[in-house]
């Protein structure tokens, strides 16, 4: 089922539709022969589209394309930091993580300390923030890992990754940040932030889904999830996607370029829809100094699920929280992690925004939103 014309898609942190840049050269890329393992001539010339988006995607993160590794998307990147150095620590260790990250990133978490790794989620502070005197007081002698996300992809909370990742290396620790929800919006300098590892998602700045990358700084290796022909480096078996990679560069390079304008736009869209939500009986969740991207708000008492389905009903295409366990109706983690109720996170909406809203779609998603309170309670 697609779209009908006049409804209103605000859950661009769900996923960004394909840019037009980046389908083009995908449609032309899967039309061609080569696999980019191949040393004939369609071999090599696919290899170099691969390599020529890989380094699109580098010079837009601030990172070598030697660092930067090919995967099947942000969780897979996720997956292969947190599982891979757990298996190299023989499953033994002190990891620290946040309350607040992507479930990409907890599951794995939860799972090595069922594998006999202590975890400790530390909660956020005021706003949603960790703070790095929080961080330098949950780490111990055997942490050997910290993971905190660069924007939440709920509040749009901003994570200070440079100053996190200084805490965890003079505590002798490796710094990991799921930075799925910055490019395109916000600034991402790797080499700056001095981070270990980075995960990154194609489609949430409208390249296409089923790519990611992983950032690994020059010098450190992790154990392989997937085993087989050797690629990437021997860290990620499997024929690459290079038709999608290429496609995740020419759409990132086209982000990147229109981001200053973008920032402002979302946050005037933010601005505006926190305005007109100002409001007896509804709350907003989201950090006013945080990514532009995201806003959410409770409407107290109100049906999560009936809310959620009127808003679709009348035409506006939001989330309940993240999209990845939006259907489950679970209350959010991030909101009960801020101090919201259960049911008050089950009665919140996530909006999100992405360069092509607009502030008449902004206008009559808010319109529609208080209607659809009003009947789900």
């Amino acid at each position: 089922m697609t779209m009908q014309q006049g409804d209103i898609y605000l859950d661009y942190a769900a996923t960004h539709p394909l840019r037009a840049s980046a389908a083009a050269v995908y449609l032309h890329l899967s039309s061609q022969p080569g696999n980019p393992a191949s040393i004939h001539r369609a071999g090599q010339q696919m290899r170099q589209a691969l390599e020529d988006g890989r380094a699109q995607v580098a010079r837009a993160l601030g990172a070598s394309p030697l660092e930067l590794l090919a995967m099947g998307g942000g969780t897979e990147a996720d997956n292969t930091v947190l599982l891979g150095l757990g298996a190299a620590q023989q499953y033994r260790g002190h990891l620290v993580t946040s309350a607040l990250e992507h479930s990409a990133v907890l599951a794995p978490a939860r799972w090595l300390a069922t594998q006999g790794i202590d975890v400790t989620f530390l909660p956020p502070g005021p706003g949603g923030v960790i703070t790095p005197d929080a961080l330098k007081a949950a780490l111990r002698p055997d942490t050997f890992l910290v993971s905190i996300h660069h924007a939440n992809n709920e509040i749009g909370v901003v994570q200070d990754v440079a100053a996190l990742a200084e805490v965890a290396h003079a505590g002798g620790a490796l710094f990991h940040t799921d930075a799925v929800q910055s490019p395109g919006v916000l600034p991402v300098a790797l080499h700056d932030w001095n981070v270990d590892a980075a995960s990154f998602s194609a489609h949430k700045w409208g390249g296409p889904l089923g790519v990611g990358f992983l950032y690994l700084r020059r010098g450190l290796e992790v154990p392989p999830l997937l085993m087989g022909g050797g690629q990437e480096r021997g860290l990620r078996a499997g024929t690459q996607n290079a038709p999608g990679i290429a496609a995740a560069g020419a759409a990132l390079e086209e982000a990147e370029r229109e981001r200053p304008a973008t920032f402002a736009h979302l946050r005037q869209l933010q601005d505006l829809l926190t305005e007109l939500l100002n409001v007896p009986g509804i709350r907003a969740n989201h950090t006013p100094a945080g990514s532009p991207k995201v806003a959410s708000f409770t409407v107290a008492g109100a049906d999560g699920e009936a809310l959620l389905m009127n808003l679709d009903l009348m035409g506006v295409a939001a989330s309940a929280g993240s999209a990845c366990s939006a259907g489950t109706m679970q209350p959010s983690h991030v909101l009960t992690a801020l101090g919201l109720s259960a049911a008050d996170a089950r009665a919140s909406i996530r909006f999100s925004f992405g360069a092509a809203t607009t502030t008449e779609q902004v206008r009559e998603a808010a319109a529609i939103f208080l209607r659809a309170a009003e009947a789900s309670h």
